[in-house]
């Protein structure tokens, strides 16, 4: 039964372990295993769609390239996630660097008049992460929109359950304060 199960529904160290015996296409599996959930944080840390579609592509092509070094195949989810959140770093740090001082964006101006709060809430609240450290950032994308739990989020990013909830806390207070202001 479990080998049966695992024919139809191959775990990710199955498939890492395929992809490193030059079966490519099971890394399209991983891919399409990951990728819903990757692009909602990878959008989170970038803060548009473009730039999240971008440093994911760049970090699924890393992550084929550097496969071979991944030391725990069956944590391939955490192990991609590291490379992910670095290239949203990547990024947006290259988006700033080439950015003019003021950025307007034209989503509310192009959208009907009733979904311009809609707009507006989500242009304050990505202001408002802007705010954060890397860090902060990532903790509160994990937990306030991927809803992860603080185990969770602990083992992904390999630390402490008490540190990340003062991240959280932390994050969590700088954006209600900016939303305050915005709104």
């Amino acid at each position: 039964m479990c080998l049966h199960s695992e024919a139809v529904n191959p775990s990710d160290g199955a498939l890492v372990r395929k992809v490193l015996d030059g079966d490519t296409d099971a890394y399209g599996v991983l891919v399409t295993r990951y990728r819903t959930e990757f692009a909602r944080y990878a959008t989170g840390l970038c803060g548009d769609a473009d730039s999240a579609a971008d440093a994911m592509q760049e970090a699924f092509i890393r992550a084929y390239r550097s496969l071979g070094s991944c030391r725990e195949p069956e944590k391939f989810k955490a192990w991609f996630f590291r490379i992910l959140t670095n290239q949203c770093h990547n990024v947006r740090d290259r988006r700033k660097a080439h950015a003019p001082l003021e950025v307007v964006s034209t989503e509310a101006a192009e959208q009907a008049d009733d979904r311009a709060i809609q707009n507006d809430l989500r242009r304050a609240i990505r202001t408002a992460l802007k705010d954060l450290t890397k860090e902060q950032r990532e903790a509160f994308v994990l937990k306030h929109i991927e809803g992860y739990t603080y185990g969770e989020i602990a083992r992904l990013l390999d630390e402490g359950v008490d540190a990340l909830k003062m991240r959280v806390y932390r994050a969590r207070d700088v954006v209600k304060r900016r939303l305050e202001e915005l709104l």
